[in-house]
C-alpha cells in the first residue's frame, strides 16, 4: 500500500503565483484545450488540474528553467491526454429515458390486454378477422396465409392492412371512451 507524503504546507506567496498564473495564461490554456476537445466543461476541468499542478510544483516554476507558459501548456496536454484514455477505457454512459427502461408489466396487464384485442377482433368482419388470424396468431406467412384461404395473396396483403387499420380505430376510440370515464 502507498503511503501518501505529506504535502508541505503552502504559503501565500504560492497561492499569489498560481493566481498570476491564471490572469496571465488561464484565458489561452482554455482556448488551446477546448479547441482540442471540443469541450468546455472539459477544457475547465483540464485548465483547474494544470493550475492544480503548477501549485504542487511551484518552488520550479521560473523562468530560469525554461518558458513557464510551455511548461503549463504540456501539463495541459498531459492532463488532456490523460482524461481522454481514462474516457476511452470506460463504457459510454447512456442516459435513462422512459423510452428505454423496460417497463414490468404484470400478469393482469397481459390478461386485460388479450381480452381487450380479442372484444376488437369480434368488432371485424368474418374476412378481415380470419386473415389476422392466420397471420398474427397461427404465424403464417402471406404466401401461406393465401393457400390456406384460398385467396390471392395481394388480396390477404390488402385485408390484413385493413383489418390492423379498424382494429386501430376500434382501440382508439375504446381508449378515448375510457378516458373519459376514468
Amino acid at each position: 500500500m502507498a503511503r501518501l507524503r505529506p504535502q508541505p504546507r503552502r504559503t501565500s506567496s504560492d497561492e499569489a503565483l498560481v493566481r498570476s498564473l491564471y490572469e496571465e495564461h488561464g484565458k489561452a490554456l482554455l482556448a488551446y484545450v477546448t479547441r482540442i476537445t471540443g469541450d468546455r466543461a472539459l477544457a475547465e476541468d483540464v485548465l483547474q488540474e494544470t493550475l492544480i499542478r503548477a501549485w504542487r510544483h511551484a518552488e520550479t516554476l521560473t523562468e530560469s528553467a525554461g518558458s513557464i507558459r510551455g511548461w503549463l501548456f504540456t501539463v495541459a496536454r498531459n492532463v488532456m491526454t490523460d482524461k481522454m484514455r481514462a474516457k476511452a477505457v470506460r463504457p459510454a454512459e447512456v442516459a435513462e429515458s422512459p423510452a428505454t427502461v423496460p417497463v414490468e408489466r404484470d400478469h393482469a396487464d397481459r390478461v386485460v390486454d388479450s381480452m381487450v384485442a380479442l372484444e376488437a377482433l369480434e368488432h371485424l368482419s368474418e374476412e378481415h378477422r380470419s386473415v389476422l388470424v392466420e397471420i398474427y396468431f397461427q404465424g403464417r406467412s402471406v404466401a401461406e396465409t393465401a393457400e390456406h384461404l384460398g385467396i390471392p395473396a395481394g388480396t390477404v396483403k390488402s385485408r390484413s392492412h385493413n383489418a390492423l387499420k379498424n382494429l386501430r380505430e376500434l382501440l382508439v376510440g375504446r381508449s378515448t371512451v375510457l378516458k373519459g370515464v376514468a
